[in-house]
């Protein structure tokens, strides 16, 4: 597990970071949590802007960042951290969250429910009044620093019932959902994040439109913001429009041969050959 850390912005840099429009007033809620010392769960399907947000959040607030994306192996242990045994001598290594905790940083835990279950151990005591950690392995009990936030995501739509948030969990946290953005500020994005054309962006964001609306076929996830924009810069690189298209969204929707030559037939109906 390699966490993304992004440290505090300097005078010099721009106090915005990332580029992100708002679909409505999340950045608003977001700076309110924050202030609040309240803890955030954003909920939204892949690829729909939550990462950027907090990115974009976190540089607005002048907090540092650490991210950390949940999967099967990812415990309560890689948060908190471990001993190790160095040259005979046995020292405490903090993890992500601990750090976090320590520096007052935004920790975000991305598809937290990806994550095995005693994590849960951990991040409740920080996202109540406590705003603690307990360090079991070493006895340390951490009060949250000024400035620490904890922030969760999950996609709602992709979990079966082993993988669903518990309500103990989920109502612990201000709540906020995101969704793919309308299609005049998805345009929007492709051009900033891409440098591609309106004429292009339009093009993209019409297919991204038709294959959402596909209900016949058994896809996980629909086409994203980001599969978009991956579309139009391989575009911008020399790459023919619908072979961008077909290289960065249909083959990234489905391994199912059946599935993209359908999905192959959309395109065509809206990019053309």
């Amino acid at each position: 597990m390699r966490p993304t850390l992004i440290a505090k912005p300097t005078p010099t840099q721009a106090v915005e970071g990332p580029a992100y429009l708002p679909q409505g007033s999340e950045c608003d809620l977001f700076e309110q949590t924050h202030a609040a010392q309240l803890p955030l769960l954003l909920k939204g399907p892949t690829g729909c802007g939550k990462t950027r947000l907090v990115e974009h959040m976190a540089a607005r607030l002048g907090r540092p960042l650490i991210t950390v994306s949940g999967h099967d192996d990812l415990g309560a242990a890689d948060l908190t951290g471990r001993f190790l045994i160095e040259g005979g001598d046995t020292r405490w290594l903090d993890g992500p969250l601990t750090r976090a905790v320590r520096e007052g940083a935004i920790f975000y835990l991305d598809e937290v429910v990806e994550a095995r279950k005693d994590i849960t151990v951990v991040l409740h005591p920080l996202a109540d009044d406590r705003r603690v950690l307990p360090l079991d392995r070493n006895g340390e009990l951490i009060k949250a620093a000024p400035g620490f936030m904890l922030v969760l995501s999950y996609n709602p739509g992709y979990q079966h019932l082993l993988k669903g948030l518990k309500p103990s969990t989920r109502q612990r946290f201000v709540a906020l959902s995101l969704n793919y953005p309308t299609p005049e500020l998805e345009q929007r994005i492709v051009q900033l994040e891409s440098g591609c054309s309106a004429a292009v962006a339009e093009q993209l964001v019409r297919l991204a439109q038709a294959l959402r609306r596909l209900t016949e076929h058994d896809l996980e996830e629909t086409a994203s913001t980001r599969l978009l924009v991956m579309a139009a810069r391989l575009h911008q690189r020399g790459m023919a429009l619908p072979a961008a298209a077909h290289a960065a969204i249909l083959e990234a929707l489905s391994d199912d041969g059946p599935t993209v030559a359908a999905l192959v037939e959309v395109q065509s109906a809206v990019l053309g050959a």
